[in-house]
């Protein structure tokens, strides 16, 4: 059953004046107190209570407080259990969440249901509307202008180890046998050998345990065979060819290897290094990452921000928000951006008039799209010329002496 508690109805009694007037001054004048009364109401609690029946089954946690948390949680960088000690004892926390009951079902969330809760709001891709609902609320808020904003993307490496070829095989195939061992232990027994299962399966990690160079290439042939016998094996079993591992093991034998005929008669080529895509599988851990030649496995992250004119004395005059994010594989370029982080931010108001970015967004289809949806797109150019007589100077063009405006003719072509 959900819980969703509106906290609208005024108190008789502020919960909060036993701090005094001075230190529930700085509650209200801090990011507590920012929370409370422009952000808190903003939770979408709708996305998420759908997941729970209106009346029927235990009272769920607090629903916006429990979302809460787990922004709260990445705003200040805090580990589970610490998230749970600010959540139970923390005055600020209890006061931008407007929590006023001195309850364990208010102030109190065990490890193992604030996981639960973080899976099903990544699920949900809660996380998204969070950050577009509370962005733009603080831009009205704060009244921050987005008339000047740039864009760049970032690199972030996986948690997850980077894995030779011959590991790639061996953890795929690992990952297969342990989920078929555990849920389909007769099935596997009537269709695997028992000499490939022990092979990944044994106490010393088997035929892979113990690799020297000069064997590393007929492993890998070995592996390879093994993927292809698992594949041709269950490809036509209903249930089994449509599990998340199955298909990691059809994924890894498409990008690495080629196969030349079917069934029995099927022979299996490893691809050469060179021709595997940057978009493969890394690692069976996280399907999603890719490669980049320049800075590894992982993902990366376009941010679009505000920037504001500084100061005679260098402040800036208002704070810098983040507008728009997209998370993307790590082999995606960064020219396909802005078209994508214009349209966003123009449907949610808050577009730019001038995006500065670097030359790779800056190509001249990016440039006459930005234009017709009003941005001026103001990137580098690619490349540098081959010698200074390439180079254009002033003096190549022709200049009004009246007005000091270059003319569109250039003295050098004339």
């Amino acid at each position: 059953m959900r819980r969703i508690d509106s906290r609208q109805q005024t108190l008789l009694i502020d919960p909060f004046d036993f701090l005094g007037p001075k230190r529930k001054t700085l509650l209200e004048t801090g990011w507590a107190g920012l929370f409370r009364n422009s952000l808190h109401s903003k939770i979408p609690v709708d996305e998420i209570k759908s997941c729970f029946h209106a009346q029927m089954g235990r009272p769920t946690k607090e629903l916006r407080t429990a979302l809460c948390v787990l922004l709260l949680q990445q705003m200040f960088d805090l580990t589970d259990r610490d998230a749970i000690h600010q959540l139970a004892f923390n005055i600020e926390w209890h006061y931008a969440l407007n929590l006023h009951l001195e309850d364990d079902s208010s102030k109190y969330l065990c490890e193992r249901t604030l996981r639960a809760y973080r899976l099903l709001a990544t699920d949900l891709e809660i996380d998204a509307i969070l950050f577009r609902l509370l962005t733009d609320t603080l831009l009205d808020k704060l009244n921050i202008s987005t008339k000047k904003q740039r864009l760049d993307s970032t690199h972030i490496r996986s948690d997850m180890r980077r894995l030779s070829r011959l590991e790639l095989f061996r953890k795929t195939i690992q990952k297969f046998l342990k989920v078929m061992r555990r849920e389909h232990a007769r099935l596997l027994k009537k269709k695997v050998e028992d000499d490939l299962v022990e092979r990944y399966l044994g106490e010393k990690k088997g035929y892979f345990s113990q690799v020297k160079p000069s064997e590393a290439k007929e492993a890998l042939r070995q592996a390879a065979e093994d993927l292809l016998a698992l594949v041709e094996t269950f490809r036509t079993h209903r249930k089994i060819s449509g599990m998340g591992v199955f298909g990691l093991l059809q994924r890894v034998l498409n990008e690495q290897c080629d196969v030349v005929g079917e069934g029995d008669e099927a022979k299996i080529e490893i691809k050469d290094p060179k021709d595997v895509s940057s978009g493969s599988l890394q690692n069976p851990s996280d399907p999603d990452a890719a490669y980049s030649g320049h800075k590894g496995e992982g993902y990366q992250v376009q941010l679009m921000e505000t920037y504001q004119d500084k100061k005679p004395d260098g402040k800036a005059t208002q704070p810098d928000l983040i507008t728009y994010l997209d998370v993307e594989p790590a082999n995606c370029s960064d020219a396909d951006a802005p078209p994508s982080a214009i349209k966003e931010t123009k449907e949610r108001g808050c577009a730019p008039d001038e995006l500065l970015a670097d030359s790779l967004y800056g190509s001249d289809d990016n440039v006459q799209k930005a234009a017709k949806e009003g941005v001026d797109l103001v990137a580098p150019t690619m490349g540098k010329p081959k010698s200074k007589e390439d180079m254009l100077i002033l003096d190549d063009f022709t200049v009004e002496e009246e007005t000091g405006d270059i003319l569109l003719e250039m003295r050098r072509w004339r």
